[in-house]
């Protein structure tokens, strides 16, 4: 099996979408499908449903289609990268097998969460579920959710797929992140924000950033700034960007998310338990902070 080039297809701007939900617990698809109605104006190259920010493992599996069909319904000709986990493979494989049939960019795959297998053993888990997909894969590589760890000739050797494509990097290994870069044959995108100037840096393909819900425009911006040597005007985007990145993640993902956006008047701020409202102080400080910021952008 050859080894395949990176093709443009993960580079850029993608957002992991929140899930909506209304008054009831149940999603709120109108909201959702306004989501990405407005994301998909600011730059974007995609959006990815049913990830972690999409609270996915609170999700049953016809929620999770009846979400990516709103998306997908929301943003015709928009790439959808739809999320997958698990740690029973025929469960999994099944869901794959479903999915084939929908028109999607590629599918988020991490590793079998709980189970902590070999490297072998995660060898066979994502060749399987590549040999299963019609649709290209980018690997989740994000130990402190799974507890697995994607060690690099892990990586190199997936790689090789045909279907494996990318990586979402939240590995937090600079040196693997840096050597699948220089490697070419993965597209490494940053999985956590607050690197994601320094991965673009460092030639990575792009971001799945959770706080580009956020001045998606602005994200996008920055992109093409590094893309085209732009560093000093790359740097201001980040220097206002971050104040927002960084008060997004000092509570679990997504709420303090959800805060902005419901302060916003997108959707309400509600999330499935076991997962918690931002705290009061936290959505004030992101309030002040998001006019702050928004109106440093302006000024830059």
């Amino acid at each position: 099996m050859s080894s395949p080039h990176p093709s443009a297809g993960f580079s850029g701007l993608w957002i992991p979408l929140v899930t909506p939900f209304d008054g009831d617990g149940a999603i709120d698809h109108a909201a959702l499908r306004a989501l990405v109605q407005r994301l998909r104006s600011g730059g974007i190259a995609g959006v990815v449903a049913c990830g972690s920010t999409g609270e996915a493992a609170a999700l049953d599996t016809a929620e999770q289609d009846a979400a990516l069909d709103a998306v997908l319904a929301a943003a015709p000709g928009l790439p959808v990268v739809m999320g997958l986990s698990g740690y029973h493979l025929g469960h999994v494989l099944e869901r794959v097998r479903g999915w084939n049939t929908r028109p999607l960019a590629g599918l988020l795959v991490p590793a079998p969460h709980y189970i902590r297998p070999s490297q072998a053993g995660l060898l066979q888990w994502f060749r399987t579920i590549a040999d299963a997909s019609m649709h290209p894969l980018i690997i989740y590589d994000i130990p402190y959710r799974t507890g697995a760890t994607l060690e690099l000739a892990t990586l190199q050797a997936l790689a090789e797929h045909p279907r494996i494509r990318a990586i979402k990097d939240c590995g937090g290994d600079a040196a693997k992140t840096q050597a699948l870069i220089s490697g070419g044959r993965l597209q490494v995108l940053a999985g956590e924000d607050a690197q994601i100037l320094s991965t673009l840096a460092l030639g990575g393909s792009g971001a799945i950033a959770a706080s580009a819900h956020w001045q998606p425009a602005r994200f996008a911006e920055l992109m093409r700034c590094v893309a085209t040597g732009d560093l000093p005007r790359a740097r201001a985007l980040w220097q206002a960007l971050l104040p927002v990145v960084q008060a997004c993640f000092t509570e679990p993902n997504p709420a303090p998310i959800k805060a902005l956006l419901a302060q916003q008047g997108e959707m309400g701020a509600s999330l499935r338990a076991p997962m918690e409202h931002a705290s009061t102080g936290l959505a004030r400080r992101l309030a002040a902070l998001a006019a702050a910021q928004e109106a440093a952008l302006n000024r830059l």
